[in-house]
């Protein structure tokens, strides 16, 4: 791990005065250039399929870049990669950078209908994607702005036949041109990446990240878990989340070290990968942490070298970290909070244990300011809730194209979350609930990450989550949807929540859900189609019993 770096101020994106790390390189392409001088042929990047070094990463991207150039693609545009994890994907997005473009990765599972709006809203010049996904690619008439397209895939075999007309491959690019061996004079605040946001309140906004962002984010990762240049990480939730993006390839490429990647999440498989591949650290959600645990011969595998499990996006339940510290005794847990519009992480905890304080999601990182601030705009005291507004290097410049949603979301350079929390005299985040999901139970407030975290340790349950329910005399009523590996029985459940919480947060409806809760494309747990089955449900309850006043 390199020493610490020292904090400066700056004047960022013209009016923000920020604290920033005083050895930022000027762009992404400068600071894997100077990696990979230093590490030469040591791994970079394995898929099962293909292993680059870094110098082999190098020529392949410069090639790549080469390509592009030459096919039209100019400094600035923006590039989408609409591919799944491999080492393709990282050299893609290099490639990008090298030319000096904006990267604009998207998951593998949108639909075409989802594509044309986000190629449409960011002016797509072109789009390099795997060859498999052919058939969601929208029709090229309804994404007039793209000019090229380039499948990423084997170069022995056609095309698909739904590629769109004049379709090349990525290796035919790569093997036309000598390589592109210096980017343009890219700053460090010119944008890097448009990530879109999952949309869960209405359309996807593209977040502009810039290039200094990026780095900064990935150092303090290097910082807090101390990754070393021979650390090899899994790369099993997707590449084009901002997580997958930043805590796992931007953090390996800083150190260099090596991206091992696997395109999907299956307990046995990733069990055999950690203990082939020598895995030391990992990112995934708490749900997949739980079905590893429920692998019966997890302790006949040699995990031993795994010592970082980091998760976001949710709690961890302390039975969980528990068994996990009996199976795995010399893996460390590290919890943290952070966005897309943060560029990931803006706090991170050390390693837990079930003796923590486990509803914090840790302290906030270097160069980082969190605001805790009611409606009427003013800071509340140390451990009160109220929304989380976020300063940092690593806060998108705005929304792509979209000066009103910028307007609301950035206020004196600070985002604004969107989430309720609290920051105590000790400096410690906890993050209580998204707004838009709190449940007002007759005035009773119920911050729903609370209840899920109760629940999540009773036995047997793998996912849980709470919704409102509507009601006419309280307003809203608490509904818990589950996904257990047993038989669940609600009356004990609701004994269990009523033993730990105040009476109002106690489960009014449970329902057990057959299959994994749903979760959106950046692997989040979605609560709208829950939402919307409350309501259902609620309805046939009235249907059934037209003076039932608990609906």
């Amino acid at each position: 791990m390199s020493a610490a770096p020292n904090i400066i101020h700056r004047v960022l994106y013209g009016d923000r005065l920020v604290r920033c790390y005083d050895d930022c390189p000027q762009n992404l392409d400068r600071m894997l250039v100077q990696v990979a001088a230093a590490r030469g042929n040591a791994p970079a990047v394995t898929d099962g399929r293909v292993t680059l070094g870094y110098s082999e990463l190098q020529a392949r991207l410069g090639t790549l870049a080469a390509g592009l150039a030459a096919q039209g693609v100019r400094p600035g545009e923006r590039v989408v990669v609409f591919a799944g994890n491999g080492a393709d994907f990282i050299v893609a997005l290099f490639a990008i950078w090298r030319l000096g473009a904006i990267a604009v990765p998207i998951g593998i599972r949108q639909t075409a209908a989802e594509l044309t709006y986000m190629l449409n809203q960011c002016g797509a010049a072109a789009v390099l994607f795997d060859a498999g996904l052919a058939p969601q690619l929208p029709a090229p008439e309804a994404v007039p702005s793209v000019r090229l397209y380039a499948a990423i895939g084997d170069s022995t075999g056609p095309l698909p036949a739904e590629a769109p007309p004049g379709t090349l491959a990525v290796d035919e690019l790569c093997h036309s041109h000598p390589p592109l061996t210096a980017a343009p004079e890219t700053d460090t605040q010119d944008v890097a990446c448009i990530m879109y946001t999952s949309g869960t309140t209405g359309r996807p906004k593209g977040a502009m990240l810039p290039h200094l962002g990026f780095y900064h984010t990935a150092r303090n990762y290097e910082q807090r878990f101390g990754y070393r240049p021979d650390d090899r990480m899994l790369l099993v939730i997707p590449g084009t989340h901002i997580s997958g993006l930043l805590a796992t390839i931007m953090t390996m490429m800083l150190v260099g070290g090596c991206v091992v990647c696997r395109r999907q999440f299956r307990a046995a498989e990733v069990l055999d990968v950690i203990e082939a591949e020598a895995i030391t650290a990992a990112v995934m959600v708490p749900a997949m942490y739980n079905l590893l645990l429920l692998e019966p011969d997890i302790t006949a595998h040699d995990l031993s070298v795994w010592r970082i499990g980091h998760f976001g996006g949710a709690a961890m339940a302390e039975v969980t970290i528990r068994r996990l510290a009996e199976a795995l005794p010399g893996l460390s847990l590290h919890n943290g909070f952070g966005s897309t519009e943060t560029t990931s992480a803006v706090a991170l905890t050390g390693a837990l244990t079930s003796d923590d304080a486990l509803d914090s999601v840790g302290s906030i990182l270097p160069c980082i300011d969190i605001r805790v601030m009611d409606e009427q705009g003013h800071e509340v005291p140390p451990g009160e809730p109220g929304e989380l507004w976020i300063q940092g290097p690593g806060n998108a410049i705005g929304y792509w194209d979209n000066p009103d949603a910028t307007r609301a979301g950035f206020v004196g350079g600070y985002w604004r979350s969107g989430d309720i929390g609290s920051v105590d005299d000790h400096g410690l985040l906890r993050v209580f609930d998204r707004i838009k999901d709190m449940i007002n139970r007759g005035g009773y407030k119920v911050f729903c990450v609370e209840l899920e975290n109760v629940i999540q340790a009773f036995p047997g349950v793998v996912e849980a989550a709470a919704v409102p329910s509507p009601c006419p005399v309280l307003g809203e009523r608490v509904h818990v949807f589950i996904h257990a590996r047993e038989a669940i029985d609600p009356a004990a459940l609701r004994s269990w929540c009523r033993d730990q919480l105040a009476d109002y947060k106690t489960p009014d409806f449970v329902t057990i859900w057959p299959e994994p809760l749903p979760r959106n494309l950046n692997g989040k747990l979605s609560k709208a189609p829950l939402r919307e089955a409350a309501r259902e449900q609620a309805a046939k309850r009235v249907t059934s019993d037209p003076k039932r006043k608990d609906a």
